[in-house]
This record gives structure tokens, sequence and C-alpha cells, in this order.
């Protein structure tokens, strides 16, 4: 069973709600809901814990994961062992684990006192540092860059915990001959902001870290091409021009040297987009470079300040140019599978907006609608506050918190007990005998953030409906941020 978590004034989900339309969509807004948002903040970290992959620390949390993929790297004689497991599978692909860990990085920067006074910040640093010391051990080679440990195929034909894995532990490499500059990009942008995180506790890690992430970048820019090694899982519909952006600008952040200002300026490509992903980083890029335009009023940043308004203005309900679906209960949805993750994008994005636009005594403009500071703010609460609970189902999508949390997460680990360890069972079997049992996982995981549910609120809390139970690090690594100034800051309505 899982363990419940009680949310404050948690019949308020109910208490208060009331009907408004938005473009002739009716959607129910569900008012005054706080919730233990320090609780969920430490769970959420929990669950990146244990996605790790390697030899884990003493006391690791949660205590039924053990060491796993101690062999990996051995085909192509590199030490790749460490790093993180994506999803509900055994596989590590570079991309989105690049993209957890610069997300980690940029809730660190923006939040460090808040998490820090929530007891996480060390917690935070030491997930992002499992994260970059797997990526100096994939970059260790001149002009070459690790991107993938594991047979997706074949471990999507094998339901075995990681500990007990037996599939091929295939390895996947870019160069300047087999070019990946999305993976090459995000990584730099990884290595880039972890080495800011880490510059005033080990100034050591943190030169390395920056110079590694020169050196990528440098690569990712000179050997240019699309790399499809990860499709169809991890394939990158948009191109890699958003990943040169967003490892240009944490660059410039991490060195102030004019160089990467100026690529920003006079080389960079850029875009007015409505979402940011694991996929498509042009939003967070924008919002990153819009302080710098109020910071420094260089004009020449002035149209990244206006794509960071016009991703506003497509998300936010109230905006006469709002294009993102929403559901009936007030919860954004852009697609199927993991939707979770734009939610919890668009919160810590609206969340750090938010805050620049207070500082510089800011607003931006929708046509011919102006909003502040504490409207982002709103909605990215009201999004984070669906996740945990205030939805028409009254249930929370975060394993292990609040009422009536998701206990068949989409996810090997959790759904195989301890007592099968070293049982032998075969691949077809491992399906009939974990997959599909009609019962919770043995293995609570907690803090996941499953997929959630459809356009239209529904929710089946079943193993088998990936796109609506199966957790990712990038749904969480998005939610630290948002978590803690929350945990700091509730704004009660």
């Amino acid at each position: 069973m899982a363990m419940g978590t009680f949310a404050k004034a948690s019949m308020a989900v109910i208490a208060l709600t009331w009907p408004a339309f938005f473009h002739g969509l009716l959607v129910t807004v569900y008012a005054n809901a706080d919730f233990d948002y320090k609780d969920a903040l430490g769970k959420s970290i929990i669950f990146l814990e244990a996605q790790r992959s390697g030899r884990l620390p003493p006391r690791h949390r949660p205590a039924w994961r053990g060491d796993s993929g101690l062999e990996d790297g051995k085909q192509a004689n590199v030490d790749l062992v460490g790093g993180y497991y994506d999803a509900g599978d055994n596989v590590k692909y570079g991309l989105p684990m690049a993209f957890t860990i610069s997300t980690m990085s940029l809730s660190a920067l923006y939040y460090h006192q808040e998490l820090k006074s929530a007891g996480e910040l060390q917690n935070v640093m030491d997930a992002i540092r499992w994260g970059t010391d797997y990526f100096l051990k994939t970059s260790s080679r001149k002009n070459k860059l690790y991107v993938q440990v594991g047979d997706p195929v074949q471990d999507h034909q094998c339901w075995v915990r990681p500990e007990e894995m037996k599939t091929p532990r295939t390895v996947l490499m870019i160069d300047s001959k087999t070019p990946g500059t999305e993976i090459a990009a995000e990584t730099a942008a990884a290595m880039a902001s972890a080495s800011i995180v880490f510059r005033g506790v080990d100034r050591p890690y943190s030169r390395r870290l920056l110079n590694k992430a020169k050196l990528l970048f440098h690569f990712a820019n000179s050997h240019k091409g699309t790399y499809d090694g990860e499709c169809p899982f991890y394939c990158s519909y948009s191109g890699y021009n958003d990943e040169l952006l967003w490892a240009a600008t944490w660059l410039y952040m991490a060195t102030r040297n004019p160089t990467y200002l100026e690529y920003i300026k006079e080389d960079s490509i850029s875009a007015i987009v409505a979402e940011f992903s694991w996929d498509l980083k042009y939003a967070g890029a924008q919002i990153l470079l819009s302080e710098m335009f109020f910071e420094s009023g260089d004009q020449a940043l002035a149209n990244f300040k206006n794509q960071a308004d016009s991703y506003v203005c497509s998300v936010l309900p109230e905006s006469p140019y709002h294009q993102v679906y929403m559901t009936p209960g007030g919860l954004i949805h852009y697609r199927d599978g993991a939707n979770a993750q734009y939610v919890t994008g668009t919160a810590l994005l609206f969340s750090i907006y938010a805050d620049v636009l207070a500082k510089h005594n800011q607003k931006i403009t929708c046509g011919g609608q102006q909003f502040g500071s504490s409207q982002l703010m709103a909605f990215a609460k009201k999004q984070m506050d669906y996740l945990l609970g205030a939805n028409p189902r009254g249930r929370s999508y975060m394993v292990g918190f609040g009422k009536d949390p998701p206990t068949r997460a989409h996810h090997r680990g959790a759904s195989v007990p301890l007592e099968n360890v070293n049982s032998g069972v075969s691949c077809p079997m491992s399906f009939v005998n974990f997959f599909l049992k009609n019962m919770p996982n043995p293995n609570e995981l907690t803090g996941a953030i499953v997929g959630g549910p459809d356009k239209h609120d529904n929710f089946n809390d079943e193993r088998w409906d990936g796109p609506m139970t199966e957790p990712c690090t990038y749904v969480n690594s998005l939610a630290i941020g948002v978590l803690a100034k929350l945990t700091s800051h509730p704004l009660s309505n």
C-alpha cells in the first residue's frame, strides 16, 4: 500500500470551485489548494535517486534499489558506470539525462536559498553531481561522446529490475563522422550550468565541468548534424538550434566570455514556441536572455525578451493569444505520453520569469492585455497543485504523496518484488509475473510524478498504461525549483 501524505487544506480541493470560460472551453478552477510542498519537494528528489545507475552510496534512498550496470561501457572499453535511467526501463539515454541535469542546475541556481531553507540543497547538488560525474566519463575521449548505454528494443522485451538485467548493454557514440549536435550541445549545457552550481563549493570540479562544456560546445557547433541513434525513443524533432542556443546561453552565464554572447546575438537561431521540454529548449534560453536584457539594456537581446513574452502569451489561459489546450480541470495538455513534463516545465519557467519580471518591475503584453509577476506565478502554482491533488479526481499524481496517489507506476524496479531477485524468470514470463499482475507495485517509487491524465482529466492507474503511469527523470527535475519556491512562498489564494 502506498504511503500517504497529509496535504494541508486537502478539503479545500473540493471546497471552492467556479467555472471559467477560455475560448469557449469550460474550465473548472480549483482554488485555495495549499499542500505540504516541502514534503513533495523532498520526495521528488528521492525519485531521482531511485533512477540512479551504478554503484550506489551507503544509505541510499529508496532502500529497495541496489547496484546495477557495473559493467556499462565494457563493450567499448570505456568506463560508463553511473548516470541515470530515464524512466521505467533500464536504458541510459544521453539527451534526456543531460536535460535532467541542466534543469536541476537551473533550479539550484534560481532557488538556491529556498532549497537550502528546505534542507534539500545538498540532495539536489548530489543529484546533479551523479549526472555530471557520468558525463565526465562519457566525454573522456577527444571529439567523442558516448550517448547511450543499453539496447532499448531488447530491454523493452524484458520486465526485470536493473539489478538483474541480462539484456545487452550496447554502447552508442557520436564523433566527427557521426555527429549529434543536439546531444553534444545539451551535454555542454548540463556541464556549464552545473559548473556554476559547484563554483562556490568545489572550484576544481567546477573548472573541470566548464572546460569540458567548452569543448563539447565547440564539437557540437563544428560538426553539425542530427543524431537519430536514439530514435524512435528520443528523436529530436525540433532540430539542434535550440540546444546550441541553450548551451551558448549557459556558457556565457558561466564564463562571461563575449565570444558566447557574440554567438548568441550574431549566429544563433531562435524561434517562437509554446512549450519547453527535453526536445525544445528555446523558451528556457529566451527567459534567461530576457534577464540579461533587463540587466544590460543590450538591445541586441530585445528579441529574445519578445520571444519569451510570446511563449507566456501562448500558454497563459487569460491571454488573447492563448493556444495551448487546457483540460476541463485546468491542466495544460500538449500530448499523451509524459504530459506531466510540459506541466512541470511550464510551471518552472513561469516561476522563474515571474521572479525576473518582479525584480525588474516589468510586465508582459499580450495583445491589449498586460500580465505581471503575480499572474504568472499563480498559473505556475495552479499547474503544480493540479498534479498534487487539486483536480477533478481529487487525487495526487505523485507516488507516495497526498490523497489516492498512483500505486502502479510503469516502472520495472518498482514492480518486481525483491524476493524474486535471481529467480531466473525468463523475459516472456517476466511480463506475466510482474508487468500484467493486477496489484500495486511492491516497491514504492516515492516521489515519482507519473505521466498524468488525458485531455479529459481521465486517468488509469494501471502499469500497462505507460502514457499515464510512466515517470521520467525530467518531469521531476523540472518540478524541483517551483516546489522549492512554493515551500518558502505558498502564495495562498
